[in-house]
């Protein structure tokens, strides 16, 4: 029934779903929902010439993580589909958030795949590698894929990332062969999530610091001046939707 399912599925939808699907079950995670029991907050068209539910932002807890966090966006007139995940380990937490954006619009696709840093990788050197030097070899080789091209990202959006962050647009057969990259960084993320990062790597960095670190990040990270994608979607969804969930995903709730 699954494979059916997934038959239906557009490509983003089904690059996201298969990461939703194998992140929730490897985790546990439970999904929070509306008071009716549907998702965390459903997205309503805000233009006049597209009507109704377009979208979701669905939350889920549990695990190891703090929460996980989608918006999926699917607006017919507009030939817009498009589908994002971040899932956020806790804030005193030195494994990386993972993110990955899955979307299409008109006949041209594009990613967005990254593991975010708990510390600044320009002076921690024994965390970057224990980190992240082992996705090198799946970042060339994704990077590699024929038919990607740089998608646009300011320096700013490039700086509060990672360098092993794949941003690409994509013809149709190669946004079909990433799959394999983003299973590669899933897998590497599920490793961190269970045996954590050493204390050598961590060079006597506190969990203070660490959220402190975090919420700083998350906050430049979620800007509408840092990421233009906050004024493309508002006028879409409304100012009050945006403010939610940026909120969710910035998480200045967590205990």
């Amino acid at each position: 029934m699954e494979n059916n399912m997934n038959a239906k599925l557009s490509l983003p939808a089904t690059l996201f779903h298969n990461t939703l699907q194998a992140i929730t079950s490897e985790l546990g995670l439970e999904e929070q929902h509306d008071e009716s029991g549907g998702p965390w907050m459903s997205l309503v068209s805000q233009l006049p010439m597209v009507e109704g539910e377009i979208g979701n932002v669905r939350l889920f807890s549990g695990g190891p993580l703090f929460r996980l966090v989608t918006c999926s966006l699917a607006v017919a007139p507009m030939q817009l589909d498009s589908h994002m995940l971040f899932a956020f380990t806790p804030g005193d937490s030195a494994v990386p958030h993972f993110t990955l954006d899955s979307v299409a619009a008109g006949e041209h696709f594009a990613f967005h795949l990254d593991l975010i840093p708990r510390l600044d990788l320009g002076c921690h050197l024994g965390y970057m590698d224990e980190v992240f030097t082992p996705l090198t070899d799946a970042c060339e080789q994704g990077a590699a894929i024929d038919g990607l091209s740089m998608a646009h990202l300011s320096p700013r959006q490039n700086a509060v990332m990672s360098p092993w962050m794949l941003a690409r647009r994509a013809n149709e057969s190669a946004f079909g062969a990433i799959e394999a990259t983003v299973a590669a960084y899933r897998d590497h993320w599920f490793n961190l999530l269970r045996n954590g990062v050493s204390a050598q790597a961590l060079a006597g960095v506190s969990a203070a610091q660490l959220r402190a670190r975090n919420l700083a990040n998350k906050k430049i990270i979620f800007d509408p001046d840092v990421d233009p994608v906050w004024g493309r979607i508002t006028p879409l969804i409304g100012a009050e939707a945006v403010a939610a969930q940026r909120a969710l995903l910035i998480g200045e709730d967590e205990v």
